[in-house]
This record gives structure tokens, C-alpha cells and sequence, in this order.
């Protein structure tokens, strides 16, 4: 990346800093709205408060991370016309096409239902109520599916043709752009991740309640769920990450390349696990690597030909001019590292207490309380370590709860730098992207103004999770186990006439 104070750096820099920022929201938007669901879904069915106290639990810190996640959301689109004109008019008849679908179909829809969701609680019946929470679920899937399918046309285009005239990209095919092989394998690996994120979310939070004996009828149910989920969406991950990687291999040779470190091209090319380049001289002073792995990872053979980044330089030379065509070689092969050792800790944290919590061993009958029947969880058999290994347990998956979220960002920073010098891979550079009349000045005091303002959301929406998630769940009211028989009725319906009522 280019350290230059000039207009393209700084607006690099302000799409980088603003994309990283709403994307900590988007996952667990996208995994909060499904898991709150199927806690609904266990309350309708089964009837227990247990259930409906989880879902109003969840579902709170799942609203105020959809709200952050909108108000960020929409500097995004905002940016296309502030520092990056030059791009919005070569793409924008194919890049309109998927984002004015999420607009009006995938975003509207979600927002309509959301509302539904929040004041329909004593006014709609239960299963025209979880029927709401479940339709904004499809939703905040249909809206990441355009969105990635209009960031894989950048990584991979398809479906389009170049017009000499207008010097601009045209839609020809609109169904090659939403289901070509990198839109699918990157929704999928996004979709994974994303309850992972949420499943490792909703881990850390009950960690920290059972640590402290709170709540412990609701919080041990939210964390069976989660654990099952963290190890599901962390096996779907790892395969999707595999698969995305082949694609990767045959589309991005460059990226594959400055992922492992591997200057030089060759058959049996080995897996980096740990690396010191010198990108002047084009080598590692330093590797560790394990023989042929990346060969048989790129393409499931031991002995195939990899690429190097020297090789696939030289290559794009020949087919578009001059230039370095090399991306950051640091921040993608460590921007890859830390993206899969965050994931694979996540993972690991998830497997260890579905394991330890198999036999769902807890203290002795005579400690049991009340409702929450139980004051604390042990994670062994053996009552003499198992209290120690509980307080280890917790700690270490509160701690967790934010690495999913690392592992995001890195990924993501991995998958736009290491395309670059490209906007559009193989059709637009980066430099002839950015918007020609913004000068430094104007883009420096943009990004220093959202920067700052982001500054002081980040505390007050960790301020409001902090509150809420510490509080707890709710205790019930009649109000709360009521729902109407029917909408807008009268007579015995006592609560037909009555205005709805904001549920939080």
C-alpha cells in the first residue's frame, strides 16, 4: 500500500478504515437475526420462559448492532461519488444492477419486517410474530448475497463487455454476474464465518454470566446452541476457505502467490509457515515451510505448478504494460496468516466446550436453585480440577468472543489488498479510479472527520452492548407471555385497540 500523503492513498486509506469498521457489524447481524430466530422458534414450540427470555435477550444486542451496522452501512455507498467517481462511472451499469437489488428488494424487505418484529410483540400471534424475526434472517442473507456478488464481478469480472466508446464496463449477462463460481464460493465462506462470529459472540456473553452464577437456566441453552453452531460454521469455514482458495488460484494467481511468500514458481510448491522476505531482491531471507502442501491446496495434486509473485509479474507486464503489479507482500501473507489462526482459536474454543460440556455436568443437586436450577457449570467429571478448568474455560471464550471478528477483518483486508494494483481486476487500476478533482486536502479532512466520528460510535455502541449484555435477560411479564388470537379485533379481544408498544 502506498504510504504517499496524496489522493489516492488517503482515500484508500479512508474506504479501508470505513469498510473495516462496518463490517464488524455485518456478521453479527447476519448470525444474531438467525440465531434469535431459532431461539423464537424453541419458545413458540415448546412455550418455556426460558426461551422467550433468551430471544428478547438476543435480540436486543442484536437491534443495536443493526442499527450501527445501517448507519455505517450507508457512508459505503456515499463514497463511491466522494473519492471514487472515476470508478463509479466505469462500472456503474453492472455494479447498479446487484446494489439496487439489495436497496429494493433484500434491505427493504428486512427493514419492513424488523419493524414487524419490534412492535409486533403483543399484537401479532406468536407465529405471524417468529415468522417476522425469520423473514428479517432471509433478508440480511438475500443483502449480503448482491453485495459480495458485485464484489466478486471486482475480483472476477463476468458478464459484461468493454465499450470503446464510453470507455465504461456494460451489463450483458446479470445471472453470470450473481452466479459465477467466486460469488458463490465467497457467499458461502462469508455466510460460515459470519455465525461463527455470532456463535462466538453469543459464547463469550453466557461465559460471562455462568462465570458469575447469573442467569443460568438462559445461558446455558444460548450456549448449547452456540457451541453447536461454532463448530458447524467452523467446519463449513475451513471447506469453504479451501474452496475459495481454488478459485483464487486459477482467477488471482498474484494473490495465491503473495498469500505464501512465494517468489518463485515451482512444482510441489511448499505451504509458508513462516516467512522474512526481502521484496527489493524478490526472496525470503527467512522460511519455514512444509514441502508441496500449497500445491496439493491450490490444486488438490502434491506435484502441481504454482505460480510465484516474480513469475506472475513478469507475466502481467507482458499482457497490460509496465508496471509492479504486486500487491503489499506483508499485509497480504500476514493479513492471510492472522485471518485463519484467529478463525482456527475460534473454532478450537467452540469444540473444547462442546466437548467438555457433553455430558452437561453440573454442580450437585443440593447447590440448585430456583429457576436457574443451577449456580454454575462444571466442564469435567472430575469435581477436584473441574472449578479451575471452568474459570479457564470462561475467561479464555470471553476473550474469544472478538476473534471472529479479527479474522473478519483480516480476511477481508487480504481479499482487497492482495488484488491490488486493481479496482477491477484486469479491466481498472486502482490510480485511474479514484476521483480526479478531490485533492489532498479535501480527502485528508474527509477521512479525519469519519475516522473521528466512527471514533465516537465505536464508543458508544460498545458502551450500549457492554450495558445491555451485562444486565442480562429479562425477568417476564404477563404482557410479555400474552399474544393476540387475532389483529385488530374486538370485542373480548381487550387488546385490539391498543397502540403498539416499542417491545425494548
Amino acid at each position: 500500500m502506498q504510504l504517499a500523503l496524496e489522493p489516492l492513498s488517503v482515500a484508500r486509506w479512508q474506504f479501508g478504515i470505513t469498510t473495516v469498521y462496518h463490517f464488524f457489524f455485518v456478521p453479527l447481524t447476519i448470525s444474531l437475526s438467525a440465531l434469535t430466530a431459532g431461539l423464537q422458534t424453541a419458545w413458540v414450540r415448546t412455550g418455556k420462559d426460558t426461551y422467550l427470555r433468551a430471544t428478547k435477550f438476543w435480540g436486543k444486542l442484536f437491534l443495536i448492532n443493526i442499527a450501527m451496522g445501517v448507519v455505517t452501512g450507508i457512508v459505503q455507498e456515499f463514497q463511491f461519488g466522494m473519492n471514487w467517481s472515476a470508478y463509479s462511472r466505469f462500472v456503474g451499469d453492472i455494479f447498479g444492477a446487484p446494489l439496487a437489488f439489495e436497496a429494493l428488494i433484500a434491505f427493504f424487505f428486512e427493514s419492513t419486517f424488523i419493524g414487524l418484529w419490534i412492535f409486533g410483540w403483543d399484537r401479532l400471534p406468536k407465529r405471524i410474530h417468529l415468522a417476522c424475526i425469520w423473514m428479517v434472517s432471509i433478508g440480511t442473507v438475500l443483502s449480503a448475497y448482491f453485495i459480495l456478488a458485485a464484489n466478486s464481478w471486482m475480483q472476477h469480472p463476468v458478464g459484461y463487455r468493454y465499450n470503446p466508446v464510453t470507455k465504461r464496463a456494460e451489463l450483458t449477462d446479470f445471472l453470470a454476474v450473481l452466479t459465477q463460481n467466486t460469488a458463490l464460493a465467497q457467499f458461502f465462506h462469508t455466510m460460515s464465518a459470519a455465525f461463527l462470529t455470532g456463535a462466538a459472540f453469543m459464547i463469550g456473553i453466557c461465559a460471562y454470566h455462568l462465570a458469575r452464577k447469573k442467569h443460568i437456566a438462559v445461558m446455558r441453552s444460548s450456549l448449547r446452541m452456540a457451541l453447536v453452531v461454532a463448530v458447524v460454521a467452523g467446519a463449513l469455514t475451513a471447506i469453504s476457505g479451501d474452496t475459495l482458495g481454488k478459485v483464487m488460484f486459477k482467477q488471482q494467481p498474484m494473490k495465491m502467490a503473495a498469500a505464501e511468500a512465494l517468489w518463485d514458481g515451482q512444482k510441489g510448491a511448499p505451504f509458508s509457515v513462516f516467512a522474512v522476505g526481502n521484496v527489493n531482491k524478490g526472496h525470503n531471507e527467512v522460511a519455514i515451510e512444509i514441502p508441496n502442501l500449497l500445491s496439493f491446496l491450490a490444486d488438490d495434486s502434491f506435484t502441481s505448478y504454482v505460480p510465484g509473485i516474480n513469475d506472475v509479474n513478469k507475466a502481467e507486464q507482458a499482457k497490460y504494460g509496465p508496471g509492479d503489479y504486486r500487491p503489499a507482500i506483508p499485509v497480504a501473507y500476514w493479513g492471510f496468516r492472522w485471518m485463519i489462526g484467529f478463525g482456527v482459536v475460534s473454532i478450537g474454543v467452540g469444540a473444547a466446550g462442546l466437548w467438555l460440556t457433553r455430558r452437561r455436568l453440573w454442580v450437585a443437586p443440593e447447590h440448585r436453585t430456583g429457576e436457574d436450577e443451577v449456580p454454575h457449570l462444571m466442564l469435567t467429571r472430575s469435581t477436584a480440577i473441574g472449578p479451575s478448568l471452568s474459570r479457564w474455560y470462561w475467561r479464555i471464550a470471553l476473550l474469544t468472543m472478538l476473534f471472529p471478528l479479527l479474522a473478519n477483518s483480516w480476511g477481508w483486508i487480504f481479499t482487497e489488498t492482495g488484488r491490488q494494483p486493481w479496482a477491477v481486476y484486469g479491466l481498472l487500476r486502482t490510480s485511474d479510479a479514484v476521483s480526479p478533482g478531490v485533492s489532498t486536502g479535501e480527502a485528508l479532512t474527509s477521512v479525519i472527520v469519519f475516522t473521528a466520528l466512527y471514533a465516537v460510535l465505536a464508543v458508544i455502541e460498545v458502551r450500549l452492548m457492554l450495558t445491555y449484555a451485562k444486565a442480562g435477560p429479562p425477568e417476564l411479564t404477563d404482557a410479555d407471555r400474552r399474544s393476540p388470537k387475532r389483529i385488530g379485533g374486538d370485542g373480548d379481544d381487550a387488546d385490539a385497540d391498543r397502540p403498539m408498544a416499542f417491545s425494548y
